[in-house]
């Protein structure tokens, strides 16, 4: 994406400052990111700091300390035990160099949901943690509904809507799917809505062949706008059995529209989910995904029910003037905290 990067620009109505990244792709580093936070971060009473393992995070986090003002990390997820397993000794070298300091020095760390913040303190011994989710556009709970995406209405679906990835353990889903046909007493399908690395579609491709009745897994590519929204209205169920995810916004999306979803313990929003019994939450291991998708197929009513409550779930915690008003409290707090200390 072309942007400007010579002064403020206009990005969805939000005055916006864009920076060029001299290399890394993965650290993004920016000299003149740096250069302007020096020069300007003053002039803020509070920064919201989103990720950890990056020069920008690293860089504003250090001008706001040299500068007295008080800041928030976000970690998206990077400081969950699973996470810090990836690229290990990178990770260990950055949190020992600046990353800790970094976490350690902030007024709050911002977590999206309870199962982030209860893995990542435990395994790093930090504390300030608030919880804040992400938010949904009130538009997303008053949706008509739209015409189906699968238009056949005795044989339901359920729904992966998610980046195709090994992390997300489709293979897993593929599986399970294949091995309960002959407990179904109607004919399912599986929509996998997603992309991934060409290689590996096509690996989970001929997977689906080998496991699943043909035609009963469809892959529907990349879903957006219209289009995902029909998907997502039009499920039976959402099963998502990723390895990690510090929220999982499509997971809230989906019980958004009232579709009961199927989360592992790996999925940070299962806690919720859990809770409010808006579903069903198992272990990554495909008896467990067998047995809740066979129990979950099996019932229409108890589908409702569930889904019901997932509905209730998201309209009390994930809508965006809840969160919006939870994200102002936390920057007052945090101001009136910084000016305490001075």
């Amino acid at each position: 994406m072309q942007v400007r990067t010579d002064g403020p620009v206009q990005r969805e109505g939000v005055p916006t400052l864009f920076f060029r990244r001299q290399w890394s792709e993965a650290f993004k580093y920016s000299g003149p990111l740096a250069r302007w936070l020096r020069g300007h971060v003053s002039e803020y009473d509070v920064v919201h700091i989103h990720g950890v393992f990056s020069h920008c995070s690293l860089a504003a986090a250090a001008s706001c300390r040299r500068r007295g003002v008080p800041y928030v990390v976000r970690p998206l997820g990077t400081l969950d035990p699973w996470s810090l397993t990836q690229k290990p000794w990178r990770k260990r070298l950055a949190w020992s160099l600046a990353a800790r300091r970094m976490v350690r020095s902030a007024a709050a760390v911002h977590y999206t949901s309870r199962g982030e913040m209860r893995r990542t303190e435990a395994a790093l011994g930090i504390g300030r943690g608030v919880v804040i989710p992400l938010g949904l556009d009130d538009e997303v709970f008053e949706r008509p509904a739209r015409d189906a995406i699968w238009k056949a209405p005795d044989e339901p679906f359920l729904l992966y809507l998610a980046r195709l990835h090994p992390k997300k353990n489709p293979e897993l889903l593929l599986r399970a799917f294949g091995a309960i046909q002959g407990q179904l007493s109607k004919p399912w399908r599986l929509l996998m809505a997603g992309d991934g690395d060409p290689r590996y579609v096509e690996d989970l491709r001929r997977l689906s062949q080998g496991c699943a009745p043909p035609g009963s897994v469809v892959f529907l590519g990349w879903l957006e706008g219209e289009t995902k929204w029909a998907a997502l209205q039009g499920a039976s169920l959402y099963v998502l059995p990723s390895s990690q995810e510090n929220f999982g916004l499509s997971v809230a999306e989906a019980m958004a529209c009232g579709v009961p979803v199927v989360v592992s313990t790996g999925v940070d929003l299962a806690v919720d989910v859990l809770e409010a019994g808006a579903g069903w939450v198992i272990p990554v291991d495909q008896a467990s995904l067998e047995k809740a998708l066979t129990e979950a197929l099996a019932s229409e009513s108890e589908r409702r029910r569930r889904g019901a409550a997932a509905a209730a779930l998201a309209r009390r915690a994930f809508r965006w003037p809840a969160v919006a008003a939870a994200l102002k409290e936390l920057y007052l707090s945090v101001c009136v905290a910084g000016r305490t200390r001075a």
